[in-house]
């Protein structure tokens, strides 16, 4: 029996914005797919491809994806965020962000099937962004990459990142201060991490030559040809890991400095970009350069 498409939104004539289910076929499964585009007045033609990070679905932590959905409809561009395989309401078996290539190629052949399409953007948050570099990066019908807190762990750079950014605040909070004093502080057990810490910060430094991924990453990074937009939280671990491996990793050197390299960091901002005024700034932030960055391309090509 032919299963249904599930619904997500009822497109209102009010609405700037109007948005359909659709199945995604990906060699043996199909993947669930939801198209914004916009439901009126002028579209672009560079439509964009929303890749979720971590186990989650296509809505996203608080509506993330979903807002951001619609936002970037209202500025004239079409969207697809999607399941990926195992994921969701998508058929198949759930697989690791190193093994997404497929899913993301099926995304854009699909995306790329639809009307008044040239090109594409692709958005992508946490090890979305990590898979995107490694898969996306290659696509000609790919021109601009935006990435939100890459991933790029390594025990290293998790203990390095810990030592840096971690324990220093720790010291700067009244909480910990609080606990210590009334003896419900485990200094034991923190000390103990520390030391482990500082022994994997230190052995990593001097052996490290880049998982597989990461270097995977560099890779994808230095054969793009598109511009990218590099999205940080200023009080992510994540994003603190990942700088802290593209300042230290030879494969990763210069490559945030490349001119078609473009960064925003809202130093106040969590992972996912949680809070209301965060949200909107990463909204503000991806609207803003991909309508530039589109807009030029279009006055080069028509000078």
């Amino acid at each position: 029996m032919e299963r249904p498409v599930p619904p997500e939104n009822i497109a209102a004539a009010h609405l700037p914005y109007a948005e359909r289910a659709a199945w995604i076929a990906c060699g043996a499964d199909r993947m669930l797919g939801i198209v914004c585009q916009p439901a009126d007045g002028p579209r672009r033609s560079e439509a964009v491809l929303i890749v979720v990070g971590g186990p989650q679905y296509r809505v996203g932590s608080h509506r993330q994806f979903v807002r951001l959905a619609r936002r970037l409809a209202a500025a004239g561009f079409m969207s697809l965020r999607f399941d990926y395989r195992g994921m969701g309401d998508s058929e198949g078996s759930a697989r690791t962000f190193e093994q997404v290539a497929d899913d993301l190629a099926a995304a854009l052949d699909f995306l790329s099937g639809e009307s008044d399409v040239s090109s594409i953007a692709v958005w992508a948050l946490c090890d979305a962004a990590s898979a995107a570099l490694m898969s996306c990066s290659v696509d000609d019908r790919v021109r601009h990459l935006v990435l939100v807190n890459p991933w790029a762990r390594s025990e290293a750079t998790l203990a390095t990142t810990h030592l840096k950014h971690y324990y220093g605040r720790r010291l700067l909070e009244r909480e910990f201060w609080a606990r210590l004093l009334r003896g419900r502080f485990d200094w034991k057990a923190s000390l103990h991490g520390l030391r482990t810490n500082i022994r994997q910060a230190l052995t990593g430094q001097a052996a490290s030559t880049g998982s597989p991924f990461q270097a995977r990453m560099a890779r994808g990074w230095r054969a793009f040809r598109g511009r990218i937009l590099l999205i940080l939280s200023g009080r992510d671990l994540t994003a603190r890991e990942f700088l802290e491996h593209a300042s230290h990793d030879a494969a990763w050197h210069g490559l945030l400095q490349m001119p078609n390299v473009q960064r925003a960091e809202h130093p106040k901002a969590d992972h996912t970009f949680s809070e209301e005024s965060w949200q909107r700034w990463l909204e503000d932030q991806t609207v803003d350069w991909l309508a530039t960055a589109v807009d030029d391309e279009v006055r080069v090509a028509n000078a």
